[in-house]
């Protein structure tokens, strides 16, 4: 009786085994493009009238800001601060969002760390260890 429950317990952990090494294999196989990817995001936003134009990276870096001449017509410092900073922060929004879309599709479904890049909430991170720990597995 021992011996079966032995065996039925070994083939449930071999089960697992090969569903989280299956996980792990497509995640690694899909790296490679995913970095070349994220390297290569560009997200480009314009403010409501057109005269900033943010482009940031996948990690919500400004790449580059350009301002149209007409800006300069109204010489309101302040107005032109806010615009930029509006633009970019519109940019970064859209980059996190991109970044974690790219990410979805070569992580398994409910992953942690996509929801970390969504929330930074170091919390959703350590969450499942958190789990584990307090049962004492």
């Amino acid at each position: 009786m021992a011996e079966s429950s032995d065996r039925d317990a070994n083939r449930a952990l071999r089960a697992r085994f090969d569903e989280v090494y299956g996980q792990y294999q497509r995640l690694r196989s899909g790296l490679d493009e995913l970095q070349t990817r994220l390297a290569e995001l560009r997200v480009t936003e314009r403010s409501d009238d057109g005269q900033v134009t943010a482009v940031v990276g996948a990690r919500g870096e400004l790449i580059s800001v350009e301002v149209s001449p007409a800006v300069f017509h109204d010489r309101d410092a302040r107005a032109l601060s806010r615009k930029i900073t509006e633009t970019v922060l519109r940019a970064n929004a859209a980059a996190g969002s991109a970044t974690r879309e790219l990410l979805s599709g070569h992580l398994p479904p409910g992953s942690p760390s996509v929801e970390f890049l969504r929330t930074h909430d170091f919390g959703t991170l350590l969450g499942r260890a958190d789990a584990v720990m307090s049962r004492g597995e």
